[in-house]
């Protein structure tokens, strides 16, 4: 049997070996591959592949972001009056509308369950940031093929935010592997300064709903929380409250499931 004979994508071939389908499907795709020594081939080395990367740099999700890779995320200084008036005119439309937003709680203790989740994010920010040519793998100009990509390997419906109104535009995203073998989806925004942030999400069906919370290294804040399943972070070199009034922003279109009407 050869690949063109069978209804199995290049997709599927993927997701079943980043363990991403449900038992109908999966048994499916075993059967497939069973029967095809091509697909088993190519599946057996993306297996090795993942299983090589994961064994290589999982342990770095529990280490501090080297001090290397947030100098050379350090963009150049923005110009805030005009960003920080444009957001705040956006959250102040939220509260007339009547928009109920998380209020930022404190940093959690080192064993909380959602201690990971910003040092991932922050370990991405500093990595693809500094990224000249190659920022992401699919960009702005794609966008509906982005959110379809990424909400298929997630499993789950993605938004993109709009943050126009805080002067920050959106450059594309990129898929990332999580921490426990799932799909992670980061996307990039930047605005005309060159100053850059980074959206985090990934499934943190396990963790309660929470409130905004916050963390640094360094320069580096980032905000992040839990809804609907759904872990998110915002990363940006940004003091805290811009940030914050960011975060809002994003919260609130995340709650309607689009752009700012």
């Amino acid at each position: 049997m050869s690949q063109q004979d069978t209804p199995i994508s290049t997709d599927e071939l993927q997701a079943w070996v980043d363990r991403q389908t449900d038992a109908e499907a999966s048994a499916r795709v075993a059967t497939i591959v069973a029967q095809d020594a091509v697909l088993a081939a190519r599946a057996s080395a993306w297996a090795s592949q993942r299983n090589a990367l994961h064994a290589a740099f999982d342990t770095t999700l529990d280490e501090p972001i080297p001090q290397r890779l947030l100098d050379a995320a350090r963009p150049p200084r923005p110009r805030w009056p005009l960003q920080l008036a444009a957001a705040l005119a956006c959250v102040a439309l939220g509260g007339v509308l009547g928009y109920a937003l998380p209020r930022p709680a404190a940093t959690p203790a080192a064993g909380d369950p959602l201690a990971g989740l910003p040092r991932a994010a922050a370990i991405a920010h500093a990595v693809y940031v500094p990224e000249v040519r190659h920022p992401v793998e699919v960009g702005a100009e794609q966008q509906t093929h982005l959110v379809a990509w990424l909400s298929k390997r997630l499993g789950s419906p993605l938004t993109v935010p709009e943050l126009g109104a805080s002067g920050f535009m959106l450059v594309g995203g990129r898929l990332l592997p999580g921490s426990e073998g799932g799909a992670v989806a980061q996307f990039m925004y930047q605005n005309e300064a060159g100053q850059r942030l980074t959206l985090y999400v990934r499934h943190n069906a396990a963790s309660p709903e929470t409130a905004f919370r916050f963390a640094a290294e360094k320069e580096l804040s980032v905000f992040y929380w839990v809804d609907g399943g759904m872990g998110y972070a915002l990363s940006a070199k940004l003091p805290r409250e811009a940030l914050l009034q960011i975060a809002e922003l994003v919260y609130r279109q995340l709650q309607r499931g689009g752009a700012p009407g």
